[in-house]
């Protein structure tokens, strides 16, 4: 055993399995023992010590420098490799990380440390399958390791391998009989199998280990519900409600419940009171924008948040997600009215007044919208999305003058909004200003290097005049870095390769764009150009018929492309 490895047996050196695949260590400081001297650097004592002094300034570099250095005088410390494999797993450097893991396992293949870090920076980099074999063997050695059975049956169920699951969570139980949260996940294994007596057992289970957990409780009501036991359904809710009186979820459900049954003036007095509490807990909005508004359950949305409003009538909040919910549900002249009551002071007046803008604008009604967004400009002149959005609508009704002065005053109050340049830089093709164009999208990629739109508009609009066709290639890829699966820019990668003469690669990436984008006339002209100078007249002239077919802007030019097809 190496001196550091005896120093350091008082250690307690564990990865904490959390939620996420969270690769933080909790690592207990060292004692010296007697007689060694880490005043000099000359042992690898020492260089632990300043790695941790380092770690804790938050110095990523001198970390790893002085791990490197205590390696270097105990190379065949493990301890320290996982140490410095960890370093690196944080900083998201995998590829040392799991170099160091490799050489721990070659020189000791039990050790279940390296195996539940191999295991979390495998799970991380979605390679489950490689994943599972480290947790798999880490069970095989350590079989009371609680929290690799709960990655292992998450990686399964995650995997919809519900046999395998439910073999490593019965493992789990076995062996930990007080787990609440085997029993739990062996009760959604039920669920999911379609046993419900099981699950309700499991369930039940759990909560007699633990009777404040509330996850159990609603996968018990999904059961209830599936047997159409309503007394169970609500003696559920209110049981969660007596443990926790503030859930918002069970108070939302008992009250939709209570409506759907047309016990209105129960389901009233529950939504009335999550009103009231709105207003100093921002929870409760919050809960209707993630369990209603954002899985589109949007009439039901409307029945929370209408029902709040009764309780709390002047709630700007309140009447913002109600407007929400109603423009979800189609009903314009609702949402606009809910819209409407929302207060400049609001935190989402911003939002509502853009919704009302839009709603002007969906009723073909421009003028009344750029009317509206004026307003809103003239009451509130320091809020550049204002006049970006004005400026927007400006654009949309091709004043590009009008468009390009509003663009310009949202970039004098935010002169680093790369989406003010971006949205002017767009205003200047439509205007026709293909230089000034140009060199607006430069100032949005000097601002945002990343930005992808940006980076395509450019390289396109060089395509497109047949000028500096390199870089343009250069700019789309950069910008398909960031956007690998978007068809408008894989289409202009086609078309500089069309421009450069390169048309077999042309053909390859954009028959790529029409199948990410299959109904673009541009992109369905442009490959059936590609067609035709790989001298395939049959599929070009069929792509040039669909493109007419999907309203090409420029139908005659299309349609003289067909005629000199069937002509020749």
């Amino acid at each position: 055993m190496t001196k550091l490895a005896t120093i350091l047996a008082i250690l307690i050196v564990a990865l904490n399995a959390l939620a996420g695949c969270s690769l933080e260590e909790q690592v207990r400081q060292p004692k010296p023992e007697d007689g060694v001297e880490f005043s000099k650097p000359t042992n690898q004592f020492y260089y632990y010590t300043e790695a941790q002094l380092a770690a804790q300034r938050g110095d990523s570099e001198g970390t790893i420098y002085f791990l490197r250095k205590a390696i270097e005088l105990d190379p065949n410390s493990a301890f320290l490799k996982r140490e410095l494999a960890v370093v690196f797993a944080r900083q998201k450097d995998y590829e040392p990380a799991l170099a160091l893991v490799d050489e721990v396992l070659l020189q000791q293949p039990e050790d279940v440390e390296a195996l539940i870090l191999l295991g979390k920076i495998k799970q991380t980099q979605k390679k489950y399958d490689e994943a599972r074999q480290a947790y798999e063997t880490v069970l095989t050695i350590d079989r009371e390791n609680q929290n690799i059975y709960l990655l292992l049956g998450g990686i399964y169920l995650q995997e919809n391998r519900t046999e395998d699951a439910l073999r490593v969570y019965q493992q789990l139980v076995r062996h930990h009989p007080e787990s609440y949260s085997g029993h739990f996940f062996l009760g959604k294994i039920y669920a999911l199998q379609g046993q419900p007596a099981k699950a309700e057992k499991a369930f039940k289970k759990a909560l007699a280990i633990e009777p404040a957990l509330l996850e159990p409780r609603f996968e018990m009501v999904k059961i209830y519900e599936s047997q159409g036991k309503t007394a169970l359904v609500i003696r559920m809710y209110k049981e969660i409600l007596r443990n926790n009186p503030r859930d918002v979820r069970a108070a939302m459900e008992l009250g939709l419940l209570y409506w759907n049954k047309g016990r209105k003036k129960e389901a009233n007095e529950i939504f009335s009171g999550l009103g009231k509490r709105s207003v100093e807990d921002l929870d409760v909005p919050l809960r209707v924008v993630q369990n209603y508004l954002e899985p589109n359950r949007h009439k039901e949305a409307i029945v929370i948040s209408t029902g709040m409003l009764k309780g709390a009538p002047q709630s700007s909040d309140i009447h913002h997600l109600a407007g929400l919910a109603y423009y979800g549900d189609k009903q314009n002249a609702k949402a606009m009215h809910h819209f409407l009551q929302v207060k400049s002071g609001s935190r989402f007046y911003p939002d509502a007044v853009v919704h009302i803008a839009f709603l002007y604008q969906e009723q073909n009604k421009t003028a009344e919208a750029i009317g509206f967004m004026r307003d809103a400009v003239e009451k509130h002149p320091d809020n550049a999305d204002f006049k970006y959005f004005l400026g927007t609508l400006y654009e949309e009704s091709e004043d590009y003058a009008r468009a390009e002065t509003a663009l310009k005053q949202a970039i004098a109050i935010e002169p680093e909004e790369a989406k003010f340049y971006f949205r002017l830089g767009v205003v200047y093709d439509k205007w026709g200003k293909k230089e000034t164009s140009m060199e607006t999208m430069r100032t949005v990629i000097e601002i945002d290097p990343q930005h992808a739109n940006a980076l395509n508009y450019l390289g396109y609009t060089y395509a497109d005049l047949g000028r500096n066709l390199d870089e343009a290639e250069q700019l789309i890829k950069e910008a398909l870095k960031y956007k690998p699966d978007d068809g408008y820019i894989t289409d202009s990668l086609g078309w500089v390769y069309y421009k450069k003469g390169l048309y077999e690669e042309a053909l390859q990436v954009l028959k790529k764009a029409a199948e990410l984008v299959p109904d673009d006339p541009i992109i369905l002209e442009h490959l059936g150009d590609a067609y035709l100078k790989t001298n395939d007249r049959e599929n070009a002239l069929k792509y040039y018929q669909q493109s007419v077919k999907n309203n090409h802007k420029d139908k005659s030019a299309v349609e003289a492309k067909i005629k000199n097809i069937k002509e020749d």
